[in-house]
């Protein structure tokens, strides 16, 4: 995994359709706000109709009291907005360790690892890949996959452009990287903290003669 590759308001390449695009809309913004980015919007039957908006720090993290945070700052827009036609529940969550994928920088960051991609185009005859993500430039990255069929192209090239949906496959490999970026990240957030505060102290004590 490579670190520090995020930016802050860096597009997605997988965005969504309908009322669920109408969403993110709305709530873009205001998570931006928060010095967060959004990661995806869903919509589902289950338990009536939930909306799922996924969310995160801009290092990848996102604690209870972000989703708490965020839940508070855009609740009261989608009321105002109110994109959804019938009663729904708001469901705001981290992407997980098994997250999706949807910046170029999330496959920077997670490149090495194992992912299943799907395509909008056939490449190599095919939509669905399976396999880990190798050599990402700009334009888009490699799937080395790790079970193909006899015959078939060990190796695809996928376009960013014709990216359809990619999330990461659950690995020990990959929780051991996701727990050991989590407590590097937060280590830095209670460093900031100390500074913060220090710097606050010493602002304090410097009294004029």
């Amino acid at each position: 995994m490579t670190e520090d590759t995020a930016m802050p308001n860096e597009e997605r390449l997988v965005t969504e359709t309908g009322v669920d695009a109408r969403i993110a809309q709305i709530v873009e913004p205001v998570i931006q706000s928060l010095d967060m980015r959004l990661v995806r919007v869903r919509s589902s039957g289950q338990n009536g109709l939930t909306v799922q908006i996924m969310a995160e720090r801009n290092d990848g993290t996102m604690s209870v009291e972000d989703c708490e945070a965020v839940s508070r700052a855009i609740s009261p827009v989608l009321d105002v907005e109110d994109p959804v036609e019938k009663a729904y529940h708001l469901e705001i969550s981290s992407p997980g360790i098994d997250r999706p994928l949807v910046r170029k920088s999330d496959f920077v960051r997670w490149e090495g690892h194992l992912a299943r991609c799907d395509a909008s185009v056939l490449i190599n005859g095919r939509k669905r890949f399976r396999g880990y993500i190798r050599n990402v430039t700009d334009t888009g990255f490699s799937v080395e996959r790790d079970q193909p069929a006899y015959g078939e192209e060990n190796v695809a090239v996928i376009p960013f452009s014709a990216l359809a949906e990619a999330k990461l496959v659950l690995t020990d490999e990959l929780i051991r990287e996701s727990l050991r970026a989590d407590k590097a990240a937060k280590a830095a957030a209670a460093a900031n903290e100390n500074n913060a505060g220090a710097t606050q102290e010493d602002s304090g004590n410097d009294d004029s003669a």
